[in-house]
């Protein structure tokens, strides 16, 4: 079952919709859809997304190469064209050879159907959720990375990292286990920043820790209802409850 999110946003003070990417086997369901055209950026439908509308992917259609490559294991250049392209071409690493070792150690999303959707949550299909985004500023970003902490030990897996990656591979490719509660810190890849305003940055969970979050949202004992949120809050001038 699918967490509730409402006081998690609440008290992050986030009018924009959590985004959830899905592997599906009924892209109908997620209606109304948009299909990319040509080589379009997956963040080119930042604001389709928030309007209520889901982006359909397939292993045919799949707007750029990255996505291709980091959503459906699909190359479409030569791997030796691909790597002086991201070296010669756009400066991604001091050597070719680094450039390949970065690529030989990234993997494609873990897909079962084969049809990815991009889009606000959808409750009755949570079992397909892979990942859950949310698109933050500075002070929205520092209260999850401090959320995603809350039930971790120091002997679990980082529960926030940041990776390098194409900006549709940190919604869910870069991760090493999407069944591991972790989080990613993303919107860092300098192509697709155009679509994004320029004070925010994406901040991706795996089902495990999206739940991590929302549960620490709703522990009355948790800092979201303590002092330093409520310092914060009245430093940026915001009402205080």
């Amino acid at each position: 079952m699918q967490p509730d999110p409402s006081t998690l946003l609440a008290k992050l003070r986030l009018a924009t919709p959590v985004i959830g990417l899905y592997d599906a086997p009924d892209p109908q369901a997620f209606a109304p859809l948009v299909e990319p055209k040509g080589r379009a950026c997956v963040f080119a439908f930042v604001q389709r997304w928030r309007q209520g509308e889901s982006l359909h992917l397939t292993a045919e259609r799949y707007g750029c190469g990255g996505c291709a490559r980091q959503f459906f294991d699909v190359e479409t250049r030569p791997r030796r064209a691909f790597i002086e392209f991201l070296v010669g071409d756009e400066g991604l690493r001091a050597s070719p050879e680094l450039m390949e070792e970065w690529i030989d150690a990234s993997h494609p999303l873990p897909l079962r159907h084969g049809h990815v959707l991009v889009g606000p949550l959808r409750e009755q299909h949570y079992e397909h959720l892979l990942t859950a985004t949310l698109f933050v500023n500075a002070d929205q970003l520092s209260l999850l990375c401090t959320a995603a902490s809350y039930h971790s030990r120091p002997s679990d897996p980082p529960p926030v990292v940041a990776l390098f990656s194409s900006g549709c591979g940190q919604l869910g490719a870069a991760f090493d286990d999407l069944g591991l509660p972790q989080a990613l810190i993303g919107s860092t890849d300098i192509a697709m920043r155009e679509y994004l305003e320029p004070e925010t940055l994406s901040f991706t969970a795996t089902k495990p820790m999206f739940e991590r979050l929302c549960a620490a949202a709703d522990d009355p004992a948790s800092f979201f209802y303590k002092g330093f949120l409520r310092d914060l809050e009245k430093a940026r001038g915001l009402a205080v409850e």
